[in-house]
């Protein structure tokens, strides 16, 4: 399944990255709407959830998360919906960790 939330905030730290793999890092924006995938092995194998999916969260729920690879690129984000069906677009799509 993915989930999709809108960005809340982020840290400054997310736009200075340059690494080649992590420069994605630079794209991310306050407001914008990102898909989440829970694939194995985040999902938890009893409640087949990814940790941090926001579930039984409402939308006015603030949520934290952190990229992988830089501790410092992290911020909040608020859940919109859950689709069992992913059809996350191919810019801002991301994987549980």
């Amino acid at each position: 399944y993915c989930v999709e939330f809108k960005t809340d905030s982020l840290s400054h730290h997310c736009a200075l990255e340059n690494r080649p793999y992590a420069r994605w890092m630079q794209y991310l924006r306050e407001g914008h709407t990102v898909c989440v995938a829970c694939q194995p092995p985040a999902m938890n194998s009893d409640t087949h959830r990814c940790s941090g999916d926001g579930h039984n969260a409402d939308g006015g729920k603030i949520l934290h998360w952190e990229a992988v690879g830089n501790s410092q690129c992290k911020g909040t984000w608020k859940k919109i919906r859950q689709l069992e069906h992913c059809s996350c677009p191919l810019v801002h799509s991301f994987i549980f960790t």
